[in-house]
């Protein structure tokens, strides 16, 4: 815009003095800006783009390969346009970076009339995380660099990367012992509502215990088996406030804290009991945009930020998968602590208040922490006192702070783990099974 006033101001001042050659080379720099404006628009409008993936999810190690096809569907030729598969910065900081990408998502290309070109590169996973592919980013304008015109030119994808699942050493699936302590003395008695199964009839049974379907199907009487009502399975609650993590120690604790948590999660998932996963993270897919974005765009930088995911997200609700069996629950919570991102929302204590009453009895609860001030040692205390069987899991590399935040959980009754480092989640069970 600023061109086209320059231009004209000095066309009127040679009209109004006469310069004849000054208004000849104006009337012909404002016909090229104007060609060239046209021709920018018709370019970029003109030039679609795909994108696929091999996968859209991944374990920790994988490699994800990404194909972007751009083609041009115009009848005049494109003399350049670059392209560029935007990721996200968090992506591709430290070392190893979460993502490291080999080959080009940079590239500049010439289109002929109706052509394709074709980029391609591989992405390896080296972290947990949800990842946006994308946007594509176009950019062209005409030959003398008077006008360039910009374009987002495909929608993203969302790569998701599942924790790291460490085996746990000491783990005897074959006795069928859950993780905590297993209250028989208080909880000897069947439950009358959790139907385990049918076996025929034994002398002395009740008749409320005939299973008659079975019995009229056989033509023999069958009795009911009932589960025992003990505390079998864990609910796992993963503190992710940010306050709670060290920033000199991250993302190596927080990240820690998840790989032990879905650890934790497939161990109990192994043995058939129940499992669940209370958390007061950020899920990183509150962050997809939802509206629409604007295609005049006036600069790479606005474009980057229109097609971008959002910074932050306005959530404080904790994320929850409700404690149960079943074929999905690991893959439901895997998932989730894929997603999981720390947040400055709800602390651990306002998050056991908002769901303490959502929590099973008959399920210990695993709590998993990367502090404990003396209101988050009370709160787990008052668990306990309410009946929960209560175990914390202290993700602390520090002897001497260990020995301080233990101390204030032993006080209130909690049983202590402690999470040095990524070698000590292999063992972190040991004590559980091996009595």
């Amino acid at each position: 815009m600023r061109w086209f006033f320059a231009i004209t101001l000095l066309l009127l001042i040679s009209l109004a003095f006469d310069l004849g050659l000054l208004a000849y080379a104006m009337y012909v720099l404002l016909g090229v800006l104007l060609v060239s404006r046209a021709l920018a628009r018709t370019w970029v409008e003109n030039i679609s783009a795909v994108r696929e993936c091999n996968r859209y999810s991944a374990q920790v190690g994988e490699t994800v390969a990404v194909v972007v096809t751009l083609k041009n569907a115009g009848r005049l030729p494109v003399p350049w346009v670059l392209l560029e598969d935007v990721l996200p910065p968090h992506a591709l900081i430290h070392e190893p970076p979460p993502l490291r990408v080999s080959g080009d998502r940079l590239q500049l290309a010439m289109l002929k009339h109706r052509g394709r070109k074709s980029m391609f590169y591989q992405l390896q996973c080296n972290r947990r995380g949800y990842y946006q592919i994308g946007p594509l980013l176009l950019e062209t304008g005409d030959l003398f660099g008077l006008q360039r015109r910009y374009r987002v030119g495909s929608d993203p994808h969302f790569l998701l990367v599942y924790p790291e699942v460490v085996p746990l050493e000491g783990w005897d699936i074959a006795s069928r012992r859950p993780i905590g302590e297993v209250h028989l003395s208080h909880r000897l008695y069947e439950d009358p509502t959790r139907i385990a199964g049918v076996r025929a009839y034994e002398a002395g049974d009740p008749l409320n215990r005939i299973h008659w379907r079975a019995t009229a199907r056989t033509g023999q009487l069958h009795s009911k088996v009932y589960e025992p009502s003990t505390v079998v399975g864990a609910t796992l609650l993963l503190d992710f406030h940010r306050s709670a993590f060290d920033p000199h120690h991250e993302p190596f604790r927080s990240e820690l804290a998840v790989t032990a948590t879905a650890s934790l999660a497939n161990a109990v998932y192994q043995l058939g009991h129940q499992i669940g996963l209370v958390t007061n993270g950020r899920d990183a897919a509150d962050r997809i945009r939802q509206e629409g974005w604007d295609y005049d765009i006036r600069s790479r930088r606005a474009a980057r930020r229109i097609g971008a995911m959002l910074d932050e997200s306005d959530r404080l609700r904790p994320i929850v998968v409700e404690t149960r069996r079943g074929v999905e629950q690991l893959a439901r919570i895997l998932e989730t602590l894929a997603r999981v991102e720390l947040t400055d929302g709800l602390n651990f204590v306002q998050l056991v208040e908002e769901t303490a009453s959502r929590l099973p009895r008959d399920a210990t609860v695993v709590a998993v922490l990367a502090s404990v001030p003396t209101e988050t040692a009370v709160t787990l205390g008052n668990l306990r006192r309410r009946g929960f069987a209560v175990t914390a899991i202290v993700n602390i590399f520090d002897e001497y702070e260990f020995e301080q935040v233990s101390g204030r959980l032993l006080a209130e009754g909690i049983e202590v783990r402690r999470l040095k480092d990524k070698d000590a989640v292999a063992t972190i069970c040991r004590n559980y099974v091996i009595r």
